[in-house]
């Protein structure tokens, strides 16, 4: 049974995370110019104008706001999440906010930036050797310390109000209420957890749009294979994508593939290639998940005007590409693996080019 107190703590708790929601602006829906494409318009949800840089503030906002209006989060909580950078930075942000300890497990191969970024929000890291222990590892260290593990990979989809309550489906239909195509005819996102793209799908079809949602999923990651073969659930051992954010060795809990028209698979080299060449166009760096949307949308673009389709492609600018420095802007770690990204990079430019 809680106490007094213990209400008096999490009322005060929801009271500081709606505060801080109420300082921050909605983010920016920029227009990216299409010279070769008239009567096609392209936009980015820029999710890096979030306080801790990425798409992941509004998961870790809504996931933090679950627990706690579950009751499973109290003073002396210590919070635990798995995840590969961003999730987790976001997620000790509001675990600091309120005061409370906060792990993160992480794979070993994690960017060292976004390391340091949890560190600066005042998270421990827990590195992991195989990505695929990180699951049972969180849960391990929730029974040890006695703490929750949030769980994002279960709990993104039923964490968020897909019905509107200021999510991003309902931010980017309200942005771009004023364009000339106002209802896109495409919105292009990827898949980590599976969440973004289950509250997208959900609210095209409660608003009665005629929106179709796309799904960009690297190649070595199975959400696009399950896609295509609900039998297929997991991944071959030794396969694995290496744009962080996106695509998951296995199925989980919140992709909800029943909302998605399509999905396009994207090679890692093409992603980082294409985040390139949109990083020298909008002047400023870009993450690899961004990459991956970008290919997509090329792809999709070039089939409208093949058709002579107008209209408008929304996607997600995910998170800023500082935090990738020393991987996918690093020409020497780029050849070192042998990724070959000057290709996409020169196809992304022709489709921006004048």
């Amino acid at each position: 049974m809680s106490t007094h107190s213990d209400r008096a703590w999490l009322d005060e708790a929801i009271r500081r995370i709606a505060a801080d929601y109420n300082r921050s602006a909605d983010t920016h829906l920029i227009r990216v110019e299409l010279p070769r494409y008239p009567g096609i318009d392209l936009y980015l949800k820029d999710e890096s104008s979030h306080p801790t840089g990425s798409l992941k503030h509004r998961l870790a906002r809504s996931l933090f706001l679950y627990a706690l209006c579950n009751a499973r989060i109290g003073p002396d909580t210590c919070v635990i999440e798995a995840s590969s950078g961003s999730t987790a930075v976001s997620e000790a942000y509001f675990a600091r906010m309120l005061g409370l300890r906060y792990i993160a497990v992480v794979p070993a191969t994690t960017a060292e930036a976004k390391l340091e970024a949890i560190r600066f929000q005042g998270g421990e890291i827990h590195k992991v050797d195989d990505a695929r222990t990180v699951y049972a590892e969180a849960e391990r260290l929730a029974v040890e310390t006695r703490g929750i593990y949030l769980d994002q990979f279960t709990n993104a989809e039923r964490a968020t109000d897909w019905r509107g309550n200021n999510n991003i489906a309902e931010s980017i239909f309200a942005q771009m209420a004023q364009e000339a195509h106002a209802i896109p005819a495409w919105i292009v996102c990827g898949a980590g957890t599976g969440g973004t793209s289950a509250t997208i799908g959900r609210f095209i079809r409660y608003r009665a749009h005629a929106t179709r949602l796309c799904v960009a999923d690297p190649q070595a990651s199975v959400f696009h294979r399950h896609f295509a073969d609900r039998s297929v659930t997991g991944l071959p051992p030794g396969e694995a994508c290496c744009i962080e954010g996106i695509g998951r060795p296995r199925v989980e809990p919140s992709f909800v593939p029943e909302v998605i028209d399509r999905m396009i698979a994207v090679a890692d080299a093409d992603s980082i290639g294409a985040m390139r060449a949109l990083s020298q166009a909008l002047g400023r760096r870009v993450g690899g998940s961004t990459g991956t949307n970008i290919v997509a949308c090329a792809q999709i673009v070039r089939e409208m005007a093949a058709r002579g389709e107008t209209g408008s492609v929304v996607t997600l600018l995910c998170d800023g590409g500082d935090r990738y420095a020393t991987t996918y802007y690093d020409d020497a770690w780029l050849a070192a693996r042998a990724i070959d990204w000057q290709p996409a990079a020169g196809d992304i430019t022709d489709l921006l080019a004048g």
